[in-house]
C-alpha cells in the first residue's frame, strides 16, 4: 500500500476530543483495557473501503498496539444511527463509528499516545475516479494518566456485572446518545447490576413480579465523597420482564430515579433505576462514602430491578463515560458468555460458575459477566 501523497478519502476524528483519550483500565482479567470511538468521514466523491485499521503507540509509530482487519474489524463498524454496519463500506457523504478496544498485557510502560494507521480502498483525490490503495496516520490522542479509585455502589455477596466492558456489540458500549451537538459515549464503561440469590438464580417466581428478584430493595450506597447533583424520586416501577415502549422514555425518565453524584472536577457518578420514593438524598447535599442514597428498583427505561451505574465527565449523558476501579472486592466467578441467552431470559441456577473461594481482588475493573463479592460494611 502506497502512502498517501493527496486527501486521505476517509478522515478520522477522535471521538474523545476535546479532551484526552481517558486512561487504560485494569480489568480482573490481569489486561489494561482503552476504550474509545473514532469517527471516519468520507468526503471524497467515491465510496472507500476501510480495508484495515492498526493502532499504534504515537511516541513509537513502529510499535503496532492492535491491528483489524476482516472479520474483526466489520463487528467494530457502526451507523451514526446506532446500528451495525452492513460492510465496510462508507459511502460518499457519510461516516461510520469504530468502537475500539484494546486490551494491554500487564507490565511495561502504557503508551502517553495513540496513532491510527488506516488503509483504504477509494479514491486517490478529491475528484471522483479509480479506487486504488491508499494508507495513511491520522487521528494522534493523548492519553490522560489520572484514573479514579472508588469504593462499591453495593454491598454483600453475589453481584453480576451485566451489560458491561469492553465488548462492541453490547448495549452500553454500543450506545452513542446525539446531545447538545455531539455524539456522546457516557455509558463506555456502564454496568447493570443485578444479584444472584442463594441458588444461583437471577430470579425466582412470577417475572413481572419486582419483588421476584434478588436484587430489588437493595441499598445503594456512595462510591466516594461528593456532592448530590440532581436526584428524581417520583417515577413508577416498570412491569418487568419487558422494557417499556420505546415511546414511553425521554431523557428526562431514561435514568428513572436517580442520583447523580459529582466525586471529583470531572467525574460524576451515576445511580439509575432507583424504587420510587426511596431516595434518601437532595440536589447540593454533601455525601460520605458508603453513605446511603436509595433503594434499587426498577423504574425508568428498565426491564428487570438492577443498578444501572457508570462514571462520566459532566453530569449529563451529553458527557464522556470515564473509566474507574474499585478498590475492594472478592471476584466470585464468570458467568460463561456463550450461556448469555439463558442468562437474559432469568433461566437456570449459576452457582457452578462460582468460585470454590472468592479471590480478593484491588484496584480493578469488573468486566462483562464477571461475579462479584463486595464488602457487607463498605470502607469509611
Amino acid at each position: 500500500m502506497a502512502e498517501a501523497t493527496q486527501a486521505p478519502p476517509v478522515d478520522p476524528r477522535g471521538r474523545s476530543r476535546p479532551h484526552p483519550l481517558a486512561p487504560a483500565v485494569p480489568g480482573v482479567d490481569g489486561q489494561r483495557h482503552l476504550v474509545y470511538e473514532l469517527e471516519l468521514l468520507n468526503a471524497t466523491r467515491s465510496p472507500a473501503r476501510l480495508e484495515s485499521l492498526e493502532v499504534r503507540d504515537g511516541t513509537r509509530p513502529e510499535r503496532v498496539l492492535a491491528s483489524f482487519t476482516g472479520p474483526e474489524l466489520l463487528p467494530r463498524l457502526r451507523t451514526l444511527g446506532n446500528s451495525a454496519a452492513a460492510d465496510p463500506v462508507i459511502p460518499f457523504d457519510q461516516a461510520r463509528l469504530v468502537l475500539i478496544n484494546l486490551s494491554l498485557p500487564p507490565g511495561g510502560p502504557l503508551p502517553a499516545r495513540l496513532l491510527h494507521r488506516l488503509k483504504v480502498s477509494g479514491s486517490t483525490g478529491p475528484a471522483p475516479g479509480k479506487a486504488g490503495p491508499v494508507s495513511y496516520d491520522a487521528a494522534p490522542i493523548a492519553i490522560e494518566p489520572q484514573l479514579f479509585v472508588l469504593g462499591p455502589p453495593l454491598g454483600g455477596k453475589g453481584w453480576v456485572a451485566i451489560n458491561g466492558c469492553c465488548r462492541s456489540d453490547v448495549g452500553h458500549r454500543s450506545t452513542g446518545l446525539p446531545i447538545d451537538g455531539r455524539l456522546a459515549f457516557a455509558q463506555r464503561f456502564a454496568i447493570d447490576w443485578m444479584r444472584l440469590d442463594g441458588q444461583g438464580r437471577l430470579a425466582n417466581g412470577d417475572l413481572s413480579k419486582v419483588g421476584s428478584y434478588p436484587s430489588f430493595g437493595a441499598e445503594v450506597i456512595a462510591v466516594a465523597d461528593g456532592t448530590v447533583v440532581d436526584v428524581r424520586n417520583d417515577l413508577p416501577e416498570q412491569v418487568p420482564p419487558n422494557l417499556p415502549a420505546p415511546s414511553a422514555v425521554s431523557l428526562a425518565t431514561v435514568l428513572g430515579n436517580h442520583v447523580i453524584l459529582q466525586v471529583g472536577p470531572e467525574a460524576y457518578a451515576v445511580y439509575a433505576h432507583l424504587q420510587p420514593g426511596s431516595v434518601r438524598v437532595r440536589a447540593g447535599e454533601r455525601v460520605r462514602r458508603g453513605q446511603p442514597l436509595g433503594l434499587l428498583g426498577n423504574s425508568g427505561n428498565s426491564s428487570a430491578p438492577h443498578l444501572h451505574f457508570h462514571l462520566m465527565r459532566g453530569p449529563s449523558l451529553g458527557s464522556d463515560g470515564l473509566p474507574y476501579v474499585i478498590d475492594q472486592f472478592q471476584l466470585a466467578g464468570q458467568i460463561p458468555e456463550a450461556q448469555a441467552d439463558a442468562f437474559y431470559g432469568f433461566k437456570g441456577a449459576w452457582n457452578q460458575t462460582l468460585l470454590p473461594t472468592p479471590a480478593p481482588r484491588a484496584n480493578q475493573f469488573p468486566l462483562f459477566f464477571s461475579v462479584l463479592d463486595f464488602p457487607t460494611t463498605p470502607a469509611p
